[in-house]
């Protein structure tokens, strides 16, 4: 799949579970373990393990095996590793402390990349 196609997939499931303030980061020219990021809200710790495992099924019936999902077991933060794209799902208190959009996308709103 190209990077499109899994961003898509991704947003498609993200967007299929009513995930929140769905962003989009590239982080190609500063991470060497990612290409992109996609960060994402859920309302509730149930609803955000909900989500990250949609997102990791989805994937899987995409063709797409992640290389791993952490966070189900506690559901403040779900990490799907895809690769070249990671998505991050989190209740908002979590993504407010962790401010990964300010963190990785520091030159990146100027430029218009962050969504």
């Amino acid at each position: 799949m190209e990077m499109d196609q899994i961003i898509s997939a991704v947003r498609e499931a993200l967007d299929d579970m009513k995930a929140r303030d769905i962003v989009e980061i590239d982080v190609t020219n500063k991470s060497t373990v990612t290409d992109r990021m996609v960060i994402a809200s859920g309302t509730s710790r149930r609803h955000v393990m909900s989500i990250g495992q949609h997102v990791q099924e989805e994937m899987k019936h995409q063709g797409l095996l992640p290389l791993g999902i952490e966070g189900l077991d506690t559901g403040e933060w779900v990490l799907v590793d895809l690769g070249e794209l990671v998505v991050h799902v989190m209740m908002p208190d979590a993504r407010s402390f962790y401010d990964l959009e300010r963190l990785w996308g520091f030159d990146e709103a100027a430029q218009g990349s962050v969504n």
